[in-house]
């Protein structure tokens, strides 16, 4: 199995706890665990926009995510490079496209939004990785494909604590 095919498949198996935690929480799935927090429904509409505008950045489509001024680059480069190293993210805000008002109206649609999103990012991972393998991200500059799905990986993991657990 090559490197992309590991990250892919971690990525895949991150979504599908993602997935069932989700479907632990049907019973509190509009109702944010804490104030000023998010809901499940939330939590997975974020994890479905964030692997979307991956997509969109594996593939250098337009995304939503931010463009970082150039002399910011070298710096979050350096972050990007951090969170794989210490698997694991660390707490912080998301921009403004990426922060949900609200959420698939049940687990079911955020089941199929989730997978929707995972399936555009794994084929166009794929043909980054055809085309060399190597690409420009607005906000780390130049990086590899396996190592932004490994990132992506990552980001949903940090999302699947944030699920309640289910009583």
């Amino acid at each position: 199995m090559s490197d992309l095919d590991a990250s892919l498949a971690a990525n895949r198996t991150a979504v599908d706890d993602l997935i069932s935690a989700a479907e632990r929480c049907e019973g509190v799935w509009t109702t944010p665990r804490a104030p000023k927090k998010w809901s499940p429904s939330q939590i997975v509409e974020h994890v479905a926009r964030s692997i979307e505008e991956g997509a969109n950045v594996v593939a250098e489509r337009p995304t939503r995510l931010p463009t970082l001024p150039f002399f910011i680059r070298p710096i979050a480069h350096l972050g990007f490079n951090w969170i794989l190293k210490r698997r694991a993210f660390p707490k912080a805000k998301t921009n403004k496209a990426m922060d949900p008002i609200s959420g698939p109206a049940s687990v079911a649609e955020g089941r199929t939004r989730l997978l929707a999103a995972l399936e555009a990012f794994d084929k166009d991972a794929r043909s980054r990785a055809a085309a060399g393998g190597r690409f420009y991200s607005h906000s780390f500059g130049q990086i590899d494909v396996e190592s932004y799905a490994r990132f992506m990986e990552l980001h949903t993991r940090h999302h699947l604590k944030q699920m309640p657990v289910a009583e």
